[in-house]
């Protein structure tokens, strides 16, 4: 008995050695290109899946999750759907980049901003939500892009259209988070020196939130916080915000994605 377990569990290692390397190679065989949008633009079969891209300027090809839809190729940078995976990171994690492409994952500043600095395209920002009764929601925002490192990346979005609100301009005034660096536990670009009218730190934000964002008086959108499964979902200053849709205090979110797309 003991010997056919040994055996089983051999047999079983090979087995994910085997599939782990044919995803590998699979990859690698994906078709190489700027970005997602236009890989789909070139093959308009392309499937979704794991692609090699390397925007112009960028010395190192990485690897991407495109999401190829009717309306083209979208750019995975952002991906929750459960609590395998901490976002509650400092600095350095959110401007490299963690996770895998195909599970839960954060793409990178450093990466998305390679792809938004190119002024000859402009980008569309994609954030979908799920909540955990089964509704969807989304919000899209025009002319997405981020700025460079010595702007801490600072977030800048254009015209709001979807079903989820314009979380990032905020649920009432005086919290817009456009237009504000991102910030970590120990990173902060806020803004918010001497902090006044109600607004609290940067700190206290990520603190409270848990996980990097461009906070601004800590605001109306934040989806890199701690994941909390149903039935505990409600009331925790943590969590997976967007509070122009789930207007109710406060509610976190089952999943949620982000993604972009060249225009």
């Amino acid at each position: 008995m003991k010997s056919l377990l040994v055996f089983c569990g051999l047999t079983l290692a090979f087995l994910l050695s085997c599939t782990e390397q044919a995803e590998e190679r699979q990859t690698a065989l994906q078709s190489q290109g700027t970005d997602c949008t236009q890989i789909k633009a070139v093959s308009p079969r392309a499937s979704s899946g794991v692609y090699v891209i390397q925007p112009p300027g960028v010395k190192a090809p990485f690897k991407v999750y495109c999401e190829m839809q009717t309306d083209g190729g979208w750019t995975v940078f952002q991906r929750r759907r459960g609590g395998a995976l901490s976002f509650n990171r400092k600095w350095a994690a959110y401007v490299n980049g963690f996770g895998h492409q195909r599970q839960e994952h954060w793409l990178g500043l450093k990466k998305v901003y390679s792809l938004t600095k190119n002024v000859a395209k402009k980008w569309i920002l994609r954030v979908d939500l799920w909540d955990h009764e089964g509704g969807t929601a989304y919000a899209q925002y025009q002319n997405f892009r981020l700025g460079n490192g010595k702007s801490a990346f600072k977030l800048h979005v254009g015209r709001y259209s979807g079903t989820a609100g314009d979380a990032i301009r905020g649920a009432y005034r005086g919290i817009d988070q456009n237009g504000f660096g991102f910030s970590t536990v120990d990173r902060d670009n806020d803004g918010c020196s001497p902090c006044i009218f109600g607004d609290i730190s940067q700190k206290e934000c990520t603190f409270t939130d848990s996980g990097g964002w461009w906070y601004s008086s800590c605001g109306s959108a934040s989806l890199n916080g701690d994941w909390h499964a149903a039935g505990n979902h409600i009331g925790w200053g943590s969590g997976l915000h967007w509070r122009t849709w789930k207007s109710r205090a406060p509610y976190s979110l089952k999943g949620t994605r982000m993604m972009i797309k060249s225009v």
